[in-house]
């Protein structure tokens, strides 16, 4: 293996617990760094990395690094890729660089301060691409970054990519920037829901392709599927096993659990309001704010709080919270992640500090709260590979010419 092969490969930050990595895998990319800060997701990424089948290129090849990425040095400090490459990574070598950047600065529910957000990490995000010069560059955030008083900011990380005149906005200075090389695909809203993920989460995604990739191709931007999938198809099984127990005890325990099944399964054929992950500093696991919460009340489930994983029988029995409430079940953070769109094996760390540590739910549920569906992550992905290939494929005049 090495660089001269068509390997697309990709680095991404803001990593998180591994939902666009999941996605942009699926549609072939090969992971050659996952940055992230938070201990809970790397802990995440690295456990999933070192178990999944399909792999096998990044538990080889792939730095999983715990990091800030403004201390991120691609040219300098990679390891397992300098293996694949046979030395450091070069500017212009890099198929994909990708990031879910910190959505805070531009979402409805915090207080939407855009570049005067110290989180706003779009400018780091632009050097990288300055750095390594990849063939592509695609960038998520929430729907909140399209309202109109963050045109000019959109503008102007328009006009670093692609040149144009922009007006700072550190300086608020109007200047004509030169660009990176790139060709700006556009800004664009995608639903969660259009591919198969039970839940309203809109997502703004910029593409940029780089000049002489793109040649005279076009980015074709993946368009909605017609069917839809219901909270109830997503869950049903999953449910129906968290049941299952107290059914099987018959007599009254196991009507009430019956019951208490068949009212949820009666009420959960829409799909679900948006996750919200939360904020580190404020509180415990809930399904988000309260028109959210009144909206998981009208699909069956309480939104008060994430349910006990099944599987942690250390804990004393919690069905009483978080199966029999008269509000309907509680999630458990794995059913969370299915609504989310993650794959079943999918599995998250975030362990509490304790005398016997238990899983973190709360660490967890963040996790699954903030990432990227990767379905969404997959459709783009596909669409940014077939231009990587095509421009991959010899000209048809130096087959003849070969032949």
């Amino acid at each position: 293996m090495g660089a001269s092969d068509h390997t697309l490969t990709s680095i991404e930050i803001c990593a998180g617990a591994g939902g666009q990595a999941i996605g942009l895998h699926q549609a072939g990319f090969s992971h050659l760094a996952l940055v992230e800060i938070d201990q809970h997701a790397v802990a995440t990424l690295r456990r999933n990395v070192a178990a999944r089948d399909g792999w096998e290129f990044e538990r080889k090849f792939c730095d999983i690094i715990h990091k800030d990425v403004n201390e991120f040095k691609p040219l300098v400090e990679l390891e397992n890729p300098a293996e694949y490459l046979g030395r450091q990574l070069r500017r212009g070598e890099l198929g994909l660089l990708a990031g879910g950047v910190p959505c805070p600065p531009f979402s409805h529910a915090g207080k939407q301060l855009g570049k005067d957000d110290e989180r706003d990490l779009f400018p780091r995000m632009l050097d990288l691409v300055d750095e390594l010069y990849p063939q592509a560059v695609m960038i998520e955030n929430v729907r909140g970054i399209m309202d109109d008083k963050f045109e000019d900011y959109r503008d102007w990380v328009k006009a670093r990519l692609q040149g144009g005149k922009a007006t700072d906005p550190v300086t608020g200075v109007e200047e004509e920037l030169k660009g990176a090389g790139y060709t700006v695909c556009g800004w664009n809203v995608i639903e969660a829901s259009d591919f198969g993920v039970p839940q309203l989460r809109p997502r703004a995604i910029l593409v940029a392709i780089r000049e002489d990739i793109l040649g005279t191709s076009k980015f074709d931007w993946p368009q909605p599927r017609e069917e839809v999938v219901t909270v109830a198809e997503k869950l049903g099984p999953s449910m129906e096993a968290r049941y299952q127990p107290y059914i099987a005890q018959g007599g009254v325990a196991g009507q009430r659990a019956q019951e208490k099944l068949d009212r949820w399964k009666g009420k959960s054929g829409a799909i679900a309001p948006t996750l919200v992950g939360g904020s580190k500093k404020h509180g415990g696991a809930d399904l988000g704010p309260s028109r959210a919460k009144a909206a998981w009340r009208e699909l069956g489930v309480n939104a008060l709080g994430v349910a006990n994983s099944p599987k942690d029988v250390e804990r004393k029995d919690s069905s009483d919270r978080d199966l029999f409430r008269e509000e309907g079940p509680m999630l458990t953070v794995s059913q969370a992640a299915l609504i989310q769109g993650f794959p079943p094996e999918w599995d998250f760390e975030g362990v509490e500090g304790r005398e016997k540590p238990l899983p973190g739910k709360t660490a967890q549920y963040r996790q699954v709260g903030n990432a990227f569906p990767p379905p969404v992550a997959r459709v783009v992905g596909e669409a940014i590979a077939q231009v990587l290939r095509a421009a991959a494929r010899p000209a048809p005049d130096r087959l003849d010419g070969a032949r």
